[in-house]
């Protein structure tokens, strides 16, 4: 990479920053710190990048660590797809359009039409089978209360999703039958126990914004495609350096003249630096924040945002058993379901191919240390009562994958404890979806957030007199 020459002066250094952390959120950072000239390392400690977004090899199966989706409102998210090149390979739908299922054969279709937000999904609500015509003709009424409800407002973060829901009408039915399809996998809680603030934010900007908003994404290639290898590539051709297997014991500040930081390798060693991102999930960034870094109490109240599991059951059967590229679920255990079949490597011509589903469940606290076996027993005769098909299929082999710190507890009075992007030492910042982004704890979240760490620190670099 060659140094950044000043108009009229003489070459400058490049600014040498370690971002700490390879998801989402750090390949973003490094990306965009990258592009500004930056010399960039990033730092790694697992053998691939994409943190939360990623996938592994099971006996020549493609397996995703879990199953993401993205809306046509995630524009960081689609952003970061663009710079990889992998747009084509994560298509959006023409149309928002979801089928859910119940037990017995029920089944609707939510489709939105072509009319402006937020009169675009009305019809479809209007029709929606699971709710009762005095529920459907209620759920107008949080609607429109929504778009006065300011996510920003600490009073709103404060309060239960549900209990505001109950007081503009809605039923257990409602809550359970409609609200929780989006509210539950946005935001990886019970949909009552969920923050209204950041509720509002998935209401406003999926639901109620712009008619295309909350077309759904799926990728088409294994997200460790789409990411880590894409997110490698590209930094690579910027002249960043990557490090797998790199786990960081400390981030202290430099007592070398000309340094500003050293990052301490578990392994031994130590990288010089003249900035860091600190991208990494809060409970491990916490120990590796210098004294003095975070005003007092900071780092011991990101205890406080705990963790919400996401647990996703893995079927195999040996024919087709459901028709959709994915699927809702009510009044089951199932929540979501996909066809992984193509994606996995195990597509094949004629009738009798196999099928490979992945059933995520999100808020999966009840799940999370149930063995594989009993939830073989619950989950496989769930999939027999929406599909018809898979009462006469053989499950060729099943398993599951669990995250048991998949996202922070998006609960009530979380959004007090979400840091900013910058700290008290100039050169240092943090990232990640828990960081005060705005957003849930999703893709968009966390490429947001790396973002407005690179904008944050070529701004602080400006600050310290170090080149960017």
């Amino acid at each position: 990479m060659s140094n950044k020459v000043a108009t009229g002066g003489p070459p400058q250094t490049p600014a040498r920053v370690t971002v700490i952390g390879g998801g989402l959120a750090g390949i973003t950072a490094a990306i965009a710190l990258a592009e500004s000239g930056a010399d960039v390392t990033l730092l790694e400690a697992r053998p691939r990048l994409g943190g939360a977004t990623c996938s592994f090899n099971r006996d020549g199966l493609v397996v995703d660590t879990g199953q993401h989706v993205f809306l046509g409102c995630c524009t960081a998210y689609r952003g970061l797809l663009a710079k990889l090149g992998m747009t084509a390979h994560a298509p959006l739908q023409d149309r928002f359009d979801v089928t859910v299922f119940a037990p017995g054969g029920r089944q609707a279709r939510l489709r939105r039409t072509a009319l402006p937000g937020p009169l675009h999904m009305l019809p479809a609500l209007g029709r929606y089978p699971f709710l009762s015509w005095p529920e459907r003709a209620y759920v107008s009424r949080p609607a429109l209360a929504m778009r006065r409800v300011d996510p920003a407002d600490p009073a709103v973060d404060q309060q239960r999703f549900g209990d505001w829901l109950a007081a503009r009408g809605q039923t257990e039915r409602a809550r359970r039958a409609l609200w929780d399809l989006f509210s539950v996998s946005a935001l990886n809680i019970a949909g009552d126990d969920a923050s209204l603030a950041l509720a509002a934010t998935v209401v406003k900007t999926g639901l109620l914004g712009k008619n295309n908003a909350a077309d759904i994404g799926v990728a088409a290639l294994p997200l460790g495609e789409l990411h880590g290898d894409a997110g490698a590539t590209l930094l690579a051709k910027l002249g960043a350096q990557v490090s797998l297997g790199a786990k960081v014991s400390a981030v202290e500040p430099a007592e070398e003249p000309g340094d500003r930081f050293r990052v301490r390798l578990a392994q031994g060693g130590e990288i010089p630096a003249d900035a860091v991102v600190l991208a990494v999930p809060h409970e491990k960034a916490a120990p590796l924040i210098p004294p003095g870094t975070l005003p007092d109490g900071t780092v011991a109240g990101w205890a406080g945002l705990g963790a919400s599991p996401i647990v996703n059951v893995h079927v195999i059967y040996d024919r087709p058993v459901m028709a959709l590229p994915f699927a809702a679920a009510i009044d089951s255990p199932v929540q979501w379901v996909f066809d992984r079949t193509r994606i996995s490597g195990m597509d094949g011509p004629g009738p009798k191919r196999p099928q490979y589903l992945a059933i995520s469940l999100s808020a999966a606290d009840q799940y999370v240390d149930v063995p594989a076996a009993r939830l073989r027993d619950q989950f496989v005769p769930a999939l027999a009562e929406l599909f018809p098909a898979a009462r006469d299929a053989r499950v060729t082999e099943f398993f599951v994958t669990r995250e048991r710190r998949a996202t922070f507890r998006q609960a009530p009075g979380c959004g007090a404890l979400r840091p900013k992007t910058a700290t008290r030492r100039p050169g240092l910042v943090l990232a990640g979806a828990w960081t005060d982004t705005g957003w849930p704890d999703t893709m968009e979240g966390a490429v947001r957030s790396g973002l407005a760490a690179a904008v944050e620190l070529k701004a602080s670099l400006s600050t310290i007199g170090v080149p960017k």
